[in-house]
């Protein structure tokens, strides 16, 4: 484990690779699973906030599930998420021809409609975050329908904090990205 700051870190982070394969899993990770994607608060003011920005790139049975469950919903362990299609796919999720998914929150965002690329936790996949009183932890998670991503970051040797640095600077900054990135050098040498 790594500690920076508040934070404990998984050297899972440093020792192994990943890098989405989007030609291979299809975006899988916005459709598999039990639940939506952890929300925080703010993002869930955002999103009530700027739900008819983001509407536009959503697709039909997104949008109804959105209006019929609202833009988050409280999950069984009673935090916020995103809401799902029948218990099925994100919401937010928007399947493209070539049976690919995209997230239309971040579509509106490159669209320039808004200034949220998307929630953190999805940003942050496959790394996964939980707070506790006394720090947050900060861990990879291991997922069969990420084992592309597994073998093409491998092959490119790119370690899993180097695929997610634009998303780990957002959540802890750029100070605590070079503090981590030091330690990465260290465990290397």
């Amino acid at each position: 484990m790594i500690r920076i700051k508040n934070s404990v870190i998984s050297e899972d982070l440093i020792s192994e690779d990943f890098v989405c394969n989007l030609s291979s899993c299809k975006g899988s990770c916005c459709v598999e699973g039990e639940a939506g994607a952890p929300l925080n608060e703010n993002e869930v003011l955002y999103l009530q906030k700027n739900y008819s920005k983001i509407k536009p790139f959503l697709n039909p049975k997104g949008k109804k599930s959105i209006e019929s469950q609202g833009v988050f919903v409280k999950g069984i362990d009673g935090e916020y998420e995103t809401p799902l299609v029948d218990g099925k796919e994100c919401s937010y999720a928007v399947f493209s021809e070539n049976g690919i998914i995209s997230c239309g929150i971040e579509n509106a965002y490159n669209e320039g409609k808004i200034d949220f690329k998307k929630p953190i936790s999805c940003h942050l996949y496959p790394v996964r975050i939980n707070n506790y009183s006394e720090f947050t932890a900060v861990n990879y998670h291991k997922w069969s329908i990420c084992n592309s991503a597994c073998s093409l970051g491998k092959s490119l040797k790119v370690p899993v904090y180097k695929f997610l640095k634009e998303a780990l600077i957002r959540k802890f900054g750029k100070k605590w990205f070079l503090e981590l990135e030091k330690n990465a050098k260290k465990r290397k040498s």
